[in-house]
């Protein structure tokens, strides 16, 4: 007899490394439910991340409008269903509305923690938060293969970030770069993988430059989510500052160096035991006593040097050395 299916509304989170940090409560959910069905509601930038769910009833996008009229779109959409459980990332309180045997709804407040264990608060799981996962299909895993395919290892390097303050120049990531994989560092004879978005491709430019083009996975802008998701788990190293990307590395497995400045490491920190932070001499707090809404023309960056990043890469490549 087939199993009762068990309806599942999963309002994600906004931006990409929301939504990854939160992402292990649908594997969380899956292994728990029997028959789990899940209507994921997204905004155009995550909800690629949730699209090979083996789970996945539909994909309801939410495209803001003034007023709040998105959700009121949402619930519109999904007011007839009787669900099994509403699990909220954006606290709305749209699942009050809801028909609903429980309901898991973000709530601002309570005492400061890593995001992961935030979400994992929801359902009652921070003694024991489940890590970001994200699901892929064999296809985009083959994708990913054959992009990823030949000799040495890869160094992965997301050198874009949506906002100046956060920033490090891309000609520092060359550097550090070159220092990896060149003829006597760690990663010698191996290659460099470079993520970002479409929009990214600007910065990524001086990074092109770093290495012969026989040398080179460039992937900004140029695949999906899921296909960068599935080739990180192919990567030696990843470098990048605090962002979705960073976030994407550590759930894939890859020992992740996050870049640190204008966020706060306890709360953003790469999310487990292969993961790493270094910041510049000024702390998250100091650096909001300059700049109070962290939203100033100001690159907060720029004093973290490139051989402080290169160091704590060694660092980090050799506490992960394959046994």
């Amino acid at each position: 007899m087939a199993s009762q299916r068990f309806p599942i509304l999963f309002i994600a989170a906004s931006r990409i490394g929301d939504a990854v940090l939160s992402s292990g409560l649908i594997r969380a959910l899956t292994d728990e439910i029997e028959g789990a069905r899940f209507t994921i509601a997204a905004s155009a930038l995550t909800a690629p991340l949730f699209a090979e769910i083996p789970g996945r009833a539909r994909t309801l996008l939410i495209e803001k409008r003034p007023l709040g009229r998105h959700w009121l779109d949402l619930w519109s959409e999904v007011r007839r269903q009787r669900w099994g459980l509403v699990v909220d990332l954006r606290g709305s309180g749209l699942a009050r509305f809801l028909r609903s045997r429980r309901r898991a709804t973000h709530r601002a407040g309570g005492p400061a923690a890593h995001k992961v264990i935030e979400a994992a608060r929801l359902l009652k799981l921070e003694d024991d938060p489940p890590a970001p996962f994200l699901y892929t299909s064999p296809e985009t895993e083959a994708r990913a293969a054959e992009l990823t395919a030949g000799a040495g290892p890869i160094l992965a390097i997301a050198p874009a970030a949506h906002w100046v303050g956060k920033t490090w120049p891309a000609e520092r990531f060359g550097l550090v770069a070159r220092e990896l994989l060149g003829p006597n560092g760690p990663l010698a004879r191996g290659r460099l993988m470079l993520l970002g978005g479409p929009d990214d491709d600007k910065t990524a430019l001086t990074l092109r430059s770093a290495l012969p083009k026989d040398r080179l996975i460039d992937l900004v802008g140029r695949e999906g989510l899921l296909v960068s998701y599935a080739a990180l788990k192919r990567a030696r190293l990843f470098i990048g500052g605090d962002s979705g990307l960073m976030h994407m590395a550590a759930a894939a497995g890859a020992p992740t160096l996050g870049l640190f400045g204008p966020s706060d490491e306890r709360l953003y920190a790469p999310w487990g035991p292969k993961g790493r932070t270094v910041r510049g001499a000024r702390s998250f707090e100091e650096i909001r006593a300059q700049d109070p809404h962290l939203n100033q023309e100001i690159c907060h960056m720029m004093e973290l040097r490139v051989d402080a990043v290169t160091a704590a890469a060694r660092r980090l490549i050799d506490e992960t050395e394959p046994s």
